[in-house]
């Protein structure tokens, strides 16, 4: 009987008509698919020029040169404290939304006339105990490479790497006595950058380049708040601090500036 009751059920089965069992079905429709899109309020990709002037003081600069046979003394004695005027200018380009380029130019000058208070060797040359004059030059030029590693509605982060090429020199002169000490070199950093939103204009930006080695290290630190003009300008004032210096036989230099800055940005 069993095997009566399959055959029946294999017959009905085949006996129902398509119709009957080729339900109706809904088309599926798929949603257009969306770009990625940036975070209100952040940087148009592209191509952006900052320009940033302020005024600069100095809170060290220790010179001795040679670096085992100068005579060590503060460069402030004959400089003072400031403040000079100081800038930089800054190129920046998007390759795609998670990698970077920076161009940067910032020349960094001291110059002013103090005292001696001791015979003083440097590069090469003694000079008296009195009054002396001294310029300190320390220009840079930086190609970096930056990668967005983090994006939220808040944050956004980048780091990478910079070729830092500085130009210096430190000058002393005592009436017809004159001594320069140049150094041209090339420096590799690391760079990081951070921007917190605060609102659809406003926002806080922390940006370092740094290294640091046994034989000396360099900073370039900066905060600052920035508006938005409107969609491509964009105005940021803030502190920056620059810190460094070397340590070997040949010079022994170590400065710490601060300055007040103010910067006015394009993008394109």
């Amino acid at each position: 009987m069993l095997t009566t009751f399959a055959f029946l059920l294999t017959v009905s089965t085949l006996s129902v008509s398509p119709s009957e069992t080729d339900l109706p079905r809904a088309p599926i429709v798929l949603d257009e698919v969306q770009p990625i899109s940036r975070t209100q309020g952040a940087a148009p990709l592209g191509l952006r020029i900052e320009l940033e002037g302020g005024a600069l003081w100095t809170s060290r600069n220790d010179v001795r040169i040679p670096g085992t046979t100068g005579t060590q003394f503060s460069l402030m004695d004959l400089t003072g404290t400031g403040s000079w005027p100081v800038g930089r200018a800054t190129l920046e380009y998007d390759i795609n939304e998670r990698h970077g380029l920076r161009l940067l130019y910032a020349p960094l000058r001291t110059d002013g006339t103090g005292t001696l208070s001791q015979p003083t060797s440097f590069a090469g040359t003694t000079f008296n105990p009195g009054t002396a004059k001294a310029r300190y030059r320390f220009d840079t030029y930086r190609l970096g490479y930056r990668y967005c590693f983090w994006e939220s509605d808040d944050w956004n982060w980048k780091g990478g790497v910079t070729a830092l090429v500085r130009d210096a020199s430190i000058e002393v002169s005592q009436g017809a006595r004159n001594a320069e000490n140049t150094d041209l070199g090339v420096v590799p950093l690391f760079n990081l950058t951070g921007v917190r939103r605060l609102s659809e204009d406003w926002s806080a930006i922390l940006d370092v380049e740094g290294a640091a080695a046994p034989a000396g290290r360099a900073v370039d630190a900066s905060l600052k708040l920035s508006y938005n003009l409107d969609d491509r300008t964009r105005l940021a004032f803030g502190y920056r601090t620059i810190e460094g210096g070397a340590d070997n036989d040949t010079v022994y230099t170590f400065a710490w500036t601060h300055a007040a800055v103010v910067s006015l940005g394009w993008s394109f």
